[in-house]
């Protein structure tokens, strides 16, 4: 870069570790567009990143690049690890992709050819579960309860797979709803959109209900994810009731416990009869809030079938998704 006001910047941000466009503002007495303007060709150039939202942004120059930079892989290799990987650092940067997957092998000191080739057949391995863009938890539900009054139960994707962790749709949620932050959760709707809208056509639904949030937040995810699907149905309130201290099922570790909390928390408030109603959650671990809903949609009349979606659930039998 021949520009020397940049070259400054660039140097003035390496002596400083971190630095805000303030900073850089103060230092060289320029205007607050003229540094932003050379911030952004720095950036262009891959010669500094930066960290945070405004109004705190801090400027530093990235890590030397290590051996990753220069592996090449398979092009059909990279062009599965790009349609399917996302990778979200410690700091919170989202790199998708190739970028991503090579970032996760430096850190983890894995040899990215190898590793790369382990994560295609491990991934397509878990994506096997796939039909039609879903993967059928019913059995998992029946090996779980007793009774089972959801008709079928699917899911968009697992939230992890063995030594790589959580899957793209894993990381999307689990991010979307720690950070609150709304571009992860457009992100997610986003992605899901299309896939419920198809599965709703698929199995002629006629009501779509979302399952309430335990957790008091700014941002509640579901009822933000709601608001962007924008599905054309009738909507079933259902209320989730807590006495002086909330308890969220994922603190809960024994299923019968589960299964009590959800039963005497879950309220369906409707008095509308449908014959299909589509019951979604963002993460299934034991189910145990998806089934005890089920039942009373049926038990009240409300529904003749309930066709439950969660956004990511569980590979194994009963287990607590804690993070989420």
């Amino acid at each position: 870069m021949k520009n020397s006001t940049a070259i400054k910047i660039q140097k003035f941000i390496g002596k400083g570790g971190q630095v805000t466009a303030k900073q850089i503002e103060d230092h060289f007495m320029i205007s607050r567009q003229a540094v932003h303007r050379q911030l952004r060709k720095l950036e262009e150039a891959h010669l500094i990143e930066k960290i945070g939202t405004p109004p705190k942004v801090y400027y530093y120059l990235p890590e030397k690049e290590g051996v990753a930079s220069d592996v090449k892989l398979p092009p059909k290799t990279q062009a599965f690890i790009q349609e399917n990987y996302l990778y979200i650092s410690p700091l919170g940067q989202v790199e998708p992709g190739v970028k991503g997957f090579l970032e996760w092998c430096e850190s983890r000191k894995q040899h990215p050819e190898q590793a790369a080739e382990d994560y295609v057949k491990t991934l397509k391995k878990y994506q096997s579960h796939q039909k039609n863009g879903l993967i059928n938890g019913l059995p998992k539900a029946k090996d779980t309860f007793d009774k089972v009054h959801l008709n079928k139960l699917f899911y968009l994707d697992f939230y992890s797979i063995e030594r790589f962790g959580k899957t793209e749709l894993g990381q999307l949620l689990l991010y979307a709803k720690q950070s609150q932050n709304k571009r992860f959760i457009r992100d997610l709707g986003l992605q899901i959109k299309p896939r419920i809208e198809r599965m709703v056509e698929r199995f002629e639904i006629d009501a779509i209900c979302f399952t309430p949030p335990t957790v008091k937040r700014e941002l509640q995810l579901m009822t933000e994810l709601e608001k962007q699907l924008k599905i054309d149905l009738p909507s079933v309130l259902i209320v989730k009731v807590s006495n002086a201290i909330a308890i969220p099922q994922k603190t809960l570790s024994k299923l019968e416990d589960r299964v009590e909390n959800a039963r005497r928390t879950i309220v369906v408030n409707e008095t509308r009869q449908f014959k299909k109603v589509l019951l979604i959650d963002d993460a299934v671990g034991s189910g145990a809030t998806m089934n005890e809903t089920a039942k009373q949609l049926k038990e009240k009349g409300i529904a003749t079938r309930v066709i439950g979606l969660a956004l990511v659930g569980s590979f194994k039998g009963f287990e607590v998704i804690s993070e989420v």
